[in-house]
Order: structure tokens, then sequence, then C-alpha cells
């Protein structure tokens, strides 16, 4: 017999079902449902093909330690790649982001298909208790701050076909993780890291850095720097930056190592935002006086990120090193040497004194940066006055300005930092270069003249 499925034979069998649910939640208790419901669920399972299950939890451990770096890659992938349709979502903005960053739920489902396979990912939380004074990572973009003694407990499932095993644990994990690098490179926020001040009894641990938004201005085409030191600074870096391969191929940590030494004011400071900002790397200003034990130092320089910076500064005011060469020790302090092997904080901060870029002195390449010279100060006078450029009023005067300043800075009859020139340049802003240069020279000549009445001829002496 040959059945025929109309429209009216599908209405009588929707009310059935109908009247059957309705039944079976009118008469069954609630035990009983769920039962029927698991059962349902077992037998519906047995049809299909097995699957496997990877959990990502947010943090490492139960009481919140580490942040999971795979937990923000996968949100961060999924933002991107899978939440375009999703009905929920949860947005995040990192300061100066272009655009918000979108990030799954909790308790809720998406799908991703990788080389024609199909996976399923849900975003989980569940409540733990995290124990007396233990904190959750305060950076996390994608959960709260977890604190005192319960918090919860995110993660994410992905769930595929069993006998796509390989597939997801040796290609599909990496390219998440590639791919979330990527996007942070295109769109990531920098930050100026800062290691704070411990005492005993400090039960947040984990906090061992705060950081703040990284926008200084400085790039190495505004660097009052010798063209030629500026060129080889900024061809080591490079070269140093595109051979990591290179370091790992060799068996050696990649890292590189800057000695900044020279009065203030001459821009070591400048210097190191440069660096930052031609490599596009965080930066972790390292405050030796706040750190009291050398574990604690280790601990610093363990917990930094790669592709940063680790700046030291006024090493020589910050620790007495006078007499580290009368001290008997094993080994000292060269290329190469790990902070983590140093004896005590003295001599991990020298091992720290020779480096900029890395945690421990790789080769110590020394910069000096000296007081102002006349390539200096053409710089200067680009940046701040428009010396050079088209459009410039009256060239005459500003080149015999210039050339007679140049002139003084060349004999070395004038000791001026390159930051008090651009102080007399911010001075007469909008007054024009003429007048700037002139007010340089007033500057410049007063030095000549203070340091001539200074020295004292041989043989010389004074009289009352």
């Amino acid at each position: 017999m040959e059945m025929v499925l109309d429209w009216r034979s599908l209405g009588s069998l929707l009310a059935t079902v109908v009247v059957f649910r309705t039944a079976l939640r009118d008469f069954l208790p609630p035990e009983a449902q769920t039962l029927l419901r698991r059962f349902i669920a077992w037998v519906s399972a047995a049809f299909r093909p097995p699957h496997n299950t990877i959990l990502i939890d947010e943090a490492d451990g139960p009481t919140g330690g580490a942040i999971n770096d795979l937990y923000d890659s996968a949100q961060l992938y999924l933002g991107a790649r899978c939440l375009a349709t999703a009905p929920t979502v949860r947005l995040h903005k990192p300061r100066q982001s272009p655009r918000p960053v979108a990030s799954l739920p909790d308790s809720h489902t998406t799908h991703d298909t990788f080389r024609g396979v199909r996976v399923k990912w849900t975003s989980t939380a569940r409540t733990v208790d995290r124990g007396g004074g233990s904190y959750g990572h305060p950076y996390n973009m994608f959960g709260g701050r977890g604190g005192g003694h319960g918090g919860d407990q995110r993660g994410l499932e992905l769930q595929f076909p069993r006998q796509h095993r390989d597939l997801i644990h040796d290609h599909y994990i990496p390219h998440l993780i590639d791919e979330a690098t990527r996007m942070r490179l295109k769109s990531r926020e920098r930050r100026l890291y800062t290691n704070r001040a411990t005492g005993p009894g400090d039960l947040d641990h984990h906090r061992l850095w705060t950081s703040h938004a990284f926008s200084h201005p400085s790039t190495f085409d505004t660097l009052a720097l010798d063209p030629a030191l500026r060129e080889e600074i900024c061809a080591d870096l490079l070269r140093f930056a595109a051979r990591r391969d290179h370091y790992a191929r060799v068996g050696r940590a990649w890292k590189r190592g800057y000695l900044l030494h020279g009065p203030p004011g001459t821009g070591k400071t400048s210097l190191v935002a440069a660096i930052a900002n031609l490599l596009d790397f965080d930066v972790y200003d390292l405050e030796l006086t706040t750190v009291p034990t050398n574990s604690h130092l280790r601990r610093l320089l363990v917990s930094t990120t790669p592709k940063s910076i680790v700046v030291v500064e006024d090493i020589d005011c910050s620790l007495d090193l006078s007499d580290r060469n009368k001290k008997k020790k094993k080994g000292g302090v060269g290329g190469g040497s790990n902070v983590g092997g140093a004896d005590n904080v003295e001599d991990a901060a020298a091992q720290l004194a020779l480096m900029s870029v890395s945690p421990a002195a790789a080769a110590s390449m020394a910069i000096e940066l000296g007081y102002c010279t006349p390539p200096a100060l053409r710089v200067l006078a680009k940046n701040y006055l428009g010396v050079g450029d088209e459009g410039c009023e009256d060239p005459d005067t500003v080149n015999a300005l210039m050339a007679e300043a140049e002139s003084l800075l060349a004999a070395a009859e004038v000791q001026i930092t390159p930051a008090d020139i651009a102080e007399v340049f911010m001075g007469c802003d909008g007054d024009g270069a003429a007048c700037a240069l002139r007010k340089l020279m007033g500057e410049l000549r007063r030095r000549r003249d203070a340091a001539a009445a200074t020295a004292v001829a041989p043989g010389e002496e004074t009289t009352e």
C-alpha cells in the first residue's frame, strides 16, 4: 500500500507528537524524563561516528595560574574565522586598537572547517576554588580576573571525528596558533611593562609586571645621531631580527645585547623607543632597586614574552658594583652568560647592564651617545625647524647660522646635548628657523665663554 503524505496527514502527525509530548511531561516524573532524554541521546550517539575532545583551559592549574596562550589564541582565531554569523558574541576593544575583537561567550558553540573536516568549538565555565590570595591573569582580554576563594575557570572544548586525530593535532592546532600570532602582530597594542615593588606578605605574586600602552613617537628617522652610526645600529637590528631560525639551527638563544652609555640627554631613551618601534617589540623597564632577591630577578626575566626589549636604566646608579672584580667567584660576565647562572643579584645586575634587547648579554655591542655633533644638529634642525625642506624662509640667513653652529660643535668648543638643543627649538615654535637658530647661537656662545672663563692657564694662580 502506497502512503501519500499530504498537508492533512502532516498536520495530524504534528498534533499527535504534541499530544504525546504533553502526556510525557504531565504524567512522567522529572527523574523519568531525565532518564528518557539520556537514553535518546545515547541511542542517537550510537549512530554517530566516534569523536575525540580536547579541553583547553583559560589558565594552567585549578588555582588559576599562568595564562594559557592556546586559550587566547583559540579565542582570537574563532573571533576572526567563525563568529561572523554567530547569534551571540563577546566584544572587547583593546585601547588604541582600530576595531573590537570578538570571542565566544560562555556555554556557546560554533563550528570550523579545516581541510574538509568539520570541528566543533564549545565555550565552558565552571566554578573553582582558587585558594586564598591567588589571582587569575590580570591582562586576559577574554575573561574576568579571579580573586578571593572562588571564581570561574573558563575553557574551550574542541570536538572532532576520531579518525582525523592526527590532522587536528599535527596541522589544525599549529595552524590556529600561527593565524592568531599573525593577527596579534597586525593589530596588537604594544605595551610598556614595569616590574612591581614587592615586599613580605605580598600575595599578588602573579602580577610581576604592570603595563601601559606604549606609543613613543621616536623613530630612526628622527634620532639625532650621526648617520653612519644610525645606519650601523639599524642594520644590526634588522639582521638580528631576520636570523631567528639561524640562532635555533646553531643552538644559541635568540638574543642580542646593547650597552648604551653617555651623558644624560644624549638620546639613550629615545634610541630604545626607536628600536621598539622598528622591531615592533614590547618594552620591559626593569627597575633593579625594587628587586629583593636573585630568585625574584630570575622570575621577572622568565616571565617576559618573546619579541620584547628588557631595559635596565642607570645601572651605575642602581647598585654599587665598583668592587665586583675583587670578589672571588666562578666564571665571569661575558657574552653568552645567562642571568640565571649569576651568583647573586649584583652579578645578575652587572650582566643585565650589558644588554637592552635580551635578558642576558649576548654580544654587548657598545654604543656611545655623546654630545651633539654637526650631523645630529642637522637632524634636529630638520625635525624641529624644517631646515632643508622646500619653502624654508630666509635660506641664506639659516644656512649661515647653521654653518656657524656646526663649526662650534665640530671644534668641540661647546658641549651641549641633543636634548638641550631640542629645548631651545621647542621654545621658538612658530617664530621661524632663523629666530630659533639665533637663540641657539646665543646659547652656544654663552657656554663657550663660560667654559673659557673657568679654564685656568698652566702656571697661572689666582690672587685676592
